[in-house]
């Protein structure tokens, strides 16, 4: 099986210290660093660009960086978010005009390639790009905001990914956001997550450690 990451969500983290924030929660156990890269075009909210992550990576932060963009059109960006130091680069097909070319556009980059899927979006976007996949990322809330809670029918297409993911032989993680906790990350993982970004469930945490701590605690039953 898999090791378990933890996702933390910058997008709940402090602004004006986001240095310190990200070497606080990657001390406190994190294994990787989130962006929700927002456009208010095909989401609502605008987030932030190349610039920070190239501004981390400049501060000294080493953790996987997973940008998640949540964009249209994908590719200038991806490229961008490539040169500016992120490990894991993922998008949104029915953001994409061509899934295959932006997909290989991240591998060329250096970085790995995933594919998002949002409550509603069907799961025939994986049919033909299995083979080119380093993560599925399931969103258990419609993208935009931060904050949310948890949809319930997310477990049944873990459940459903899952069974691709095995089917295929490849070796892909799946990736959970949205509404992650400390009292459901068991049930989710059992459903067939592995790598859980959570943002406000640590960032608004007077411990991240000990959240981390708890959610570790969890995931050991699974």
């Amino acid at each position: 099986m898999k090791e378990f990451l933890i996702a933390p969500s910058i997008l709940s983290a402090d602004f004006a210290r986001l240095g310190e924030e990200v070497d606080a929660v990657v001390a406190a156990g994190a294994d990787v660093v989130h962006f929700d890269v927002m456009d208010n075009h095909y989401v609502p909210n605008l987030t932030f660009g190349p610039m920070i992550c190239e501004a981390l990576r400049k501060y000294g932060v080493s953790a996987p960086i997973d940008v998640h963009l949540m964009v249209s059109p994908v590719d200038d960006l991806i490229s961008k978010f490539a040169d500016a130091g992120a490990s894991y680069i993922s998008f949104h097909p029915e953001a994409a005009t061509h899934i295959d070319r932006s997909l290989q556009l991240i591998i060329d980059a250096g970085c790995q390639p995933g594919l998002v899927f949002n409550p509603a979006t069907p799961l025939h976007y994986l049919d033909h790009v299995m083979d080119k996949l380093h993560h599925i990322l399931i969103m258990s809330v419609n993208p935009g905001f931060g904050g949310q809670s948890f949809i319930p029918s997310t477990y049944e297409k873990l459940r459903q990914v899952k069974e691709r993911v095995a089917q295929s032989g490849q070796n892909i993680r799946i990736e959970i956001d949205g509404g992650v906790k400390v009292d459901n990350i068991r049930t989710i993982a059992e459903a067939g997550a592995d790598m859980f970004v959570a943002g406000s469930a640590i960032f608004n945490a007077p411990d991240y450690a000990q959240v981390i701590k708890q959610m570790r605690n969890e995931l050991a039953h699974v």
